[in-house]
């Protein structure tokens, strides 16, 4: 009987050993889990934390005023040609070629396909060179607000553009002919993977010269959402109808983040439109035939207020933008202020490749052409520098033709005038800029 008692007893105590065992097993078991999902919350909050930190160290780098002066992180160089830092020559439209992205610096070669031109007859340009910091442009008119701000170390200046809806932002650009070209450079900060599918920026070309999209209007949509690749819209209006509304599919989440240049082209009713060295938009019956077009306005939505931002600057719209080739045959002599340099160098920017590309055809279809190219600077800066310069650009643009296009050197000659042949004056942004061109000169 004391037996039996005992085994019963040594049999209780293993069932109950075995009873805590598998219960400080199930213990141990909930406690890592525990402990996992707590690791898991201190990354999340980390994560958190620096993406918080750095979406407000690049709303920092707006040097706005009573901004205490807080230094932000060095921006491209996207100084103008108001002067200053220019050594000697301002910048044709400065822009941010080589701009990473996801396929690294761009070059020359990757636009020698570009086929945008601009107009060769100057409309409107602005780059706020003779405005000051904190004051609204006084070339622009708005329904909102703004006002002209820095980006980084870079001289240029930048408006922002209020997000909202129905907010416009109006150059005084005047009427606009049947042909014409706009070119811009846009820039934003605070952008993440929470950016919204909604934070595009307009362009529109109306036959309303206030605060209204107009009866017959042309527009595209650039969009800076991050989490997905939303595509670059473009629509139109004639005569209050609708006609035409599409959706290119576009990924340029990470060229929105490098200052992109915007270049758009009207020939009649065909609208044209790239993305840097990229045409995505080619419509050829966009534009109402016979609407009178005379604004150009520009609507930023869906940007979150005092987190993310978005600024342009560098505009100009100029007639024409049809075809050198045709002038440089029969007249003999082009002169443009298309082809663009970094500011104070003989360094060609990337989009000029599209005049340059055509001049290249008239080489190579004309054998019997010869070219001499002659540059020309506005009077910033002094002579003797202004003179070399002219010269290292004209020499920039033969080599681009010989390097990229295969031309005969010995089919081209190079020539600088420096200041010494303005165009117009040299008093306002605009006027140098016409100055600043290049001349391609049969022989």
């Amino acid at each position: 009987m004391k037996t039996s008692l005992t085994s019963k007893l040594l049999l209780c105590s293993i069932f109950a050993f075995a009873f805590s065992m598998n219960g400080n097993a199930q213990f141990f078991k909930k406690l890592a889990k525990k402990a996992e999902k707590a690791a898991e919350r201190t990354v999340e909050r980390r994560v958190e934390k620096e993406t918080s930190e750095k979406t407000d160290q690049a709303l920092d780098s707006i040097l706005e005023p009573g901004s205490g002066g807080k230094k932000a992180p060095k921006a491209p160089d996207t100084s103008g040609s108001d002067g200053q830092n220019n050594t000697g020559n301002g910048n044709q439209n400065p822009t941010n070629p080589s701009a990473s992205g996801a396929s690294g610096p761009k070059t020359i070669a990757v636009y020698s396909k570009f086929d945008y031109v601009p107009g060769d007859k100057q409309l409107f340009y602005d780059d706020f060179g003779n405005d000051f910091i904190g004051d609204f442009p006084s070339k622009w008119n708005t329904n909102a607000g703004g006002e002209l701000v820095t980006l980084g170390d870079s001289p240029q200046k930048w408006l922002e553009l209020k997000s909202g809806y129905n907010i416009y932002y109006i150059p005084d650009v005047p009427q606009l002919p049947e042909e014409y070209t706009i070119e811009f450079d846009l820039a934003a900060v605070g952008l993440d993977r929470q950016t919204s599918s909604q934070a595009k920026v307009a362009i529109t070309l109306s036959n309303d010269d206030k605060f209204k999209p107009g009866s017959n209007n042309a527009y595209a949509e650039i969009p800076f959402c991050q989490y997905a690749a939303i595509g670059i819209t473009v629509q139109n209006n004639i005569n209050g109808k609708r006609e035409i509304r599409s959706t290119v599919k576009a990924d340029i989440r990470d060229v929105v983040l490098n200052n992109p240049h915007i270049s758009i082209a009207v020939n009649k009713q065909r609208f044209r439109l790239w993305v840097n060295e990229v045409k995505y938009i080619d419509v050829p019956r966009l534009v109402a035939t016979g609407a009178v077009i005379h604004t150009v306005k520009f609507l930023a939505n869906g940007f979150k207020d005092g987190k993310e931002k978005v600024f342009i600057t560098n505009l100009k719209v100029a007639e024409g933008g049809v075809d050198l080739r045709r002038k440089l045959i029969s007249e003999g002599k082009i002169s443009t202020n298309a082809i663009l340099f970094d500011s104070g160098s003989a360094n060609l920017q990337p989009q000029s490749m599209g005049v340059i590309r055509q001049i290249s055809q008239v080489l190579l279809q004309e054998s019997s052409i010869n070219l001499k190219i002659v540059g020309h600077t506005d009077s910033d800066g002094d002579d003797t520098t202004n003179m070399q310069l002219s010269k290292d650009r004209a020499a920039s643009v033969k080599n681009a033709l010989v390097d990229i296009y295969n031309i005969d050197s010995n089919r081209l000659t190079v020539d600088g005038k420096g200041e010494s042949e303005p165009v117009s004056d040299n008093n306002s942004p605009d006027g140098k800029a016409q100055n600043r061109r290049v001349e391609f000169i049969k022989q």
